[in-house]
């Protein structure tokens, strides 16, 4: 368990240490100081290298990790006796930067609480009570189960099994979010684990060969006083959040805010840690509380600097943990281990999700993202080694399993996308296209923002469509949501005549590709004399290109935005409606005027927007 108590006690020791230091020597600081060191590791990796790996699109991720393995004991800390001057880049003492790390995770998790309501957590109690049990309960056994047939004893198996089923919730989580259905699924599973880490431990200590019956009755008071503090924190937090926030931006300054928000999380998490439950779930309800309050936006953004760099902390961490030399002298071991636990957790993922039918593409992402072992998974070890339900050797072999398993969290992210993503695409359920394919209806060349929103109008008025789009993600993506997209290039010839686009009601062109715009409205024009052709223009110029091209209508999407704009400001300043709204039709007829003489056409072209108290009823 996180022990935030212990770490609070040792920060006051050492700030204490400090200030009678300073006195004794008040005219500067000592250079040599190890917190001078790590900081300049740290700010570094988050100032210069992370933007480096950035730069060749490495994940952060394993920026930070791979910093860790560098500037770790393991890696050039071994050499400070050769080179001393290495002192200066290295972090000599990785418990010193622990407790930030572990902050980090705290703030992960309020910060996620931020995102949801209590609507939407109860909305969820199927997924975490149930896929989430099962598939904890389940890994854990098929993984232990495993372990027994290799000559692993029952209770060291059954720990070894629940330790490496548990997910890491401070790696899965950034990278999904808790809004899309892998997000959603990730997010229920992995709230289940963090309530379940504390009754896990004290079921390792029941299990141990010393352990009567103190280790189940240590599950029972946690459960009851975890129950009631947790609806104290509801009860209170109702009451009190909104006034203490409240009096915090009536000072307007930042600085009392920011402390205001670490206060409530800091006293949310020993608040759970008291009692026997994870600091990690009191910070997620403080979220879950200050969500329900119209202080919530302010409060994420004031605490996600805190948040990113002390998540970075902990994956460096993470990092410094992996010993090359071991890794190198057991390399098949280690590996044939990360294996099997990524292969067990994915299908039972997978298969749990298909089971209550989630789609193949999100239960697949989800599993192989979830296969990995958790940080918390190193607490459970050595807790079953405290325990003496496994051997210390075991428990560090698994401990660099785990660091390992961390390590490849991302590319994991990545394979299990990629795969879903061709499911998606080659699962043989092909969308329901409607349009110049079996019968009248729309074509929507280009389904990025505005492709969808022209999308979701026609489906608003029912009108079919069937939109085309390049990028093979968003397909995936918008088909798993439901669209009818198909995946072309609409450059290619041979798409544009499998659309049939003479049977078509209407093209509309979306695509932010001015050129290919134009020589496409050009290329069908030729072809489909009248069909309506509604194009996406990058400004009055562009209009004036495709309406020479051949469109029906060029709608310049700088234009009526910055119309709109320019009347919002007007008369937010106080000039009078009548006079904006005159000079506002005299710049649009100014446009409309200049598109008309460049593109040689016979008619103006139409750009006034329709206001709804100008229909005729």
């Amino acid at each position: 368990m996180i022990t935030l108590e212990s770490h609070a006690i040792s920060l006051i020791v050492s700030l204490a240490c400090c200030d009678r230091e300073a006195k004794v020597a008040p005219m500067g600081l000592e250079i040599h100081n190890q917190g001078f060191s790590d900081a300049l590791v740290i700010l570094g990796a988050a100032g210069i290298v992370i933007p480096a790996f950035a730069r060749f699109r490495i994940s952060p991720v394993i920026g930070f990790i791979l910093v860790g393995v560098l500037v770790g004991p393991f890696g050039l800390g071994s050499m400070i006796s050769q080179y001393p001057w290495l002192y200066y880049i290295t972090i000599s003492n990785p418990d010193s930067i622990e407790p930030f790390a572990e902050l980090g995770i705290v703030l992960l998790l309020f910060s996620i609480g931020l995102e949801l309501s209590l609507k939407r957590l109860w909305s969820m109690r199927r997924l975490v009570f149930g896929v989430g049990a099962a598939e904890l309960l389940l890994s854990g056994l098929l993984i232990g189960v495993a372990l027994h047939l290799l000559g692993q004893s029952w209770a060291g198996a059954i720990g070894l099994g629940l330790a490496l089923a548990l997910s890491s919730t401070a790696l899965v989580l950034p990278m999904v979010g808790t809004a899309s259905g892998v997000g959603r699924a990730a997010f229920s599973m992995l709230l289940f684990e963090d309530l379940a880490l504390v009754p896990i431990i004290f079921a390792l200590g029941a299990l141990a060969p010393y352990a009567q019956d103190a280790g189940w009755s240590g599950v029972v008071t946690t459960l009851w006083q975890g129950g009631l503090t947790v609806a104290l924190m509801f009860i209170g937090g109702r009451f009190v959040l909104p006034r203490l926030f409240a009096q915090a931006a009536r000072t307007k300054s930042p600085e009392l805010f920011l402390a205001a928000s670490l206060l409530v999380v800091i006293v949310a998490s020993v608040a759970t840690a008291v009692v026997g439950l994870s600091p990690i779930v009191g910070a997620l309800l403080a979220g879950i509380l200050i969500a329900e309050t119209e202080y919530s936006g302010e409060v994420e953004s004031v605490t996600a600097p805190f948040r990113g760099l002390a998540l970075g902390i902990f994956l460096i961490t993470v990092g410094m943990s992996l010993n090359l030399r071991e890794i190198a002298a057991n390399w098949w071991e280690l590996v044939l281990a990360v294996a099997g636990v990524v292969a067990v957790k994915a299908a039972v993922t997978t298969g749990l999700l298909r089971a209550i039918g989630t789609r193949m593409g999100i239960a697949t992402e989800t599993g192989v993202l979830m296969a990995s072992p958790s940080e918390t998974t190193l607490i459970v070890l050595a807790t079953a080694a405290q325990a003496q339900l496994i051997q210390p050797s075991t428990a560090a072999f698994w401990q660099t399993v785990t660091a390992i398993g961390l390590t490849i969290t991302p590319l994991l992210a990545r394979i299990g996308h990629d795969i879903a993503r061709k499911i998606e695409l080659n699962s043989g359920r092909e969308p329901e296209v409607p349009a110049g394919i079996e019968g009248p209806g729309a074509v929507i060349i280009g389904f990025g923002r505005v492709g969808r929103l022209v999308a979701d109008m026609l489906t608003a008025h029912g009108k079919p469509y069937v939109a085309v789009e390049a990028d093979i993600d968003s397909v995936a993506e918008a088909r798993r949501e439901g669209y009818p997209v198909l995946f072309g290039d609409a450059s290619r010839a041979e798409l544009v005549d499998r659309l049939k686009l003479g049977h078509a009601t209407a093209l509309i062109l979306t695509m932010d590709d001015p050129v290919l715009t134009v020589s496409l409205t050009k290329r069908v024009r030729g072809w489909v004399p009248d069909l309506p052709i509604i194009a996406r223009a990058r400004d009055t110029a562009h209009a004036a290109q495709l309406y020479k091209a051949g469109a029906s209508e060029a709608v310049p999407e700088t234009l009526e935005s910055s119309l709109q704009l320019s009347e919002a400001l007007l008369v937010d300043m106080g000039v009078a409606v009548g006079p904006v709204i005159a000079s506002i039709h005299a710049k649009r007829d100014e446009m409309r005027q200049a598109i008309k003489q460049e593109a040689e056409m016979d008619r103006e072209p139409r750009l006034k927007r329709t206001r709804l108290s100008e229909v005729e009823t």
